[in-house]
């Protein structure tokens, strides 16, 4: 129930997220968790530390969940019943948008935000109809496009074949887009959606977790260490940091993420990725670690020499982040956000996506240079300080609401 509820004050913001696939509460390193989850969470509690109030609106995916869950003072998630309550592939819950766009209307109905931030482009497809319905002002974060995961996967790529034409109609209807890089924008361009409606707000990171002091991961027999951790999709490039471990005599690769430790053997990547070890000769040398614990993440970038982010696309690329806040630094692939947030030479080194060679050449001459590698480390703490604090990165999302607010006619709360 949501009557009791006190009227927000002036100054305040009623917020709306809404991230149909990717609760702030879901574990992390699954097929389907991941940066988006720890976006949306991000943003939604530095908003409320702005002194907004926040919901978040997310598919239920379990019959046990309650309707709602305070995550902080004024942040609450909302789990909306749209589809069976069970976990289902991203990919398949397009059927289900029109339910939980009905939801939406009932629930803004009852208690009208100011406004809505989508994120994903099936939360931008619910969200535009019900924002309309209801005249809501509505911004979208895409987080990934289809036209850039096709040109990537081919024929491989599982996303509804009205991915694309739904992230248009998306694009061309929302009140203001909000990028995450400059890649993106060009992208988005070329898809027809104007560029006077595009604004870019990064990604960010919880500068106060990940810094370069605090307990690290116990070091292995080995002299370097190198770490990946994300998703465990073919797309984040851990096949390229297995054929590259080959060229790095005495280095161990640690790779993170995927499902928990004990069912990794099941894992049809875990064995595909095995596979190209035993292939390289290094498979004594590269351990899987599943998925590791939110609250190990920083102990675990901390014990690596250089943090590998090697992936094939990369629509923006959290881990980066992570890393240069633990004041570590990166090798990446030259792609999407990384673009933008790894500066080369100084927090670490771009390189061609899938060329394993080029990877180990990069992060060869880190490894043999102690004193750049603290030098890049410390340069991308400072980078990260300067651009991509959570606090930074909800003052600017906060304007991008602002300047849509200020264009648009005072909406009459209801609720």
């Amino acid at each position: 129930m949501t009557a009791d509820l006190a009227p927000v004050p002036p100054g305040v913001l009623s917020i709306a997220l809404v991230s149909e696939h990717a609760s702030p509460l879901a574990a992390l390193g699954g097929v389907d968790s991941g940066g988006q989850n720890v976006h949306v969470a991000a943003l939604a509690t530095a908003l409320a530390g702005r002194g907004h109030r926040v919901t978040v609106h997310t598919r239920r995916d379990a019959p046990d969940l309650p309707d709602r869950v305070r995550i902080g003072e004024r942040v609450e998630v909302h789990h909306v019943t749209a589809g069976p309550p069970e976990p289902v592939p991203k990919d398949r819950l397009l059927p289900y948008m029109d339910a939980f766009a009905r939801v939406l209307v009932r629930e803004w109905r009852a208690r009208t935000p100011d406004v809505v931030h989508s994120h994903y482009w099936m939360s931008g497809l619910a969200s535009l109809g019900a924002a309309r319905e209801v005249g809501l002002p509505l911004l979208h974060t895409y987080h990934a496009l289809g036209t850039v995961k096709r040109r990537h996967q081919g024929a491989a790529d599982t996303s509804p074949p009205e991915r694309i034409g739904c992230e248009i109609e998306v694009g061309l209807g929302c009140d203001r887009v909000v990028a995450t890089c400059r890649d993106e924008v060009a992208e988005l361009v070329r898809m027809g959606v104007p560029a006077d409606r595009i604004g870019v707000v990064p990604c960010g990171v919880d500068t106060a977790r990940f810094t370069p002091a605090g307990p690290r991961w116990a070091r292995g027999p080995y002299r370097h260490r190198l770490v990946q951790l994300g998703r465990l999709v073919p797309r984040k490039g851990a096949a390229v940091s297995v054929a590259a471990l080959a060229l790095l005599p005495g280095t161990e690769l640690l790779v993170a993420g995927g499902p928990p430790a004990e069912r990794l053997d099941d894992d049809p990547e875990v064995r595909r990725l095995r596979a190209v070890a035993r292939d390289a000769g290094v498979v004594d040398r590269v351990r899987f670690l599943g998925g590791v614990d939110a609250e190990r993440v920083p102990a675990l970038l901390r014990s690596a020499d250089v943090v590998l982010c090697p992936a094939d696309y990369e629509p923006f690329g959290i881990v980066p982040l992570e890393a240069m806040a633990c004041g570590r630094p990166v090798v990446a692939s030259a792609v999407g956000g990384q673009l933008d947030t790894v500066a080369d030479p100084a927090t670490g080194r771009l390189v061609p996506p899938g060329d394993p060679e080029a990877l180990a050449a990069a992060v060869a001459s880190l490894l043999a240079d102690p004193a750049g590698r603290e030098a890049c480390g410390t340069a991308g703490r400072r980078r990260v300080l300067a651009r991509y604090g959570w606090p930074r990165i909800a003052a600017a999302t906060e304007a991008a609401y602002c300047e849509v607010l200020d264009s648009e006619p005072a909406v009459t709360r209801t609720g």
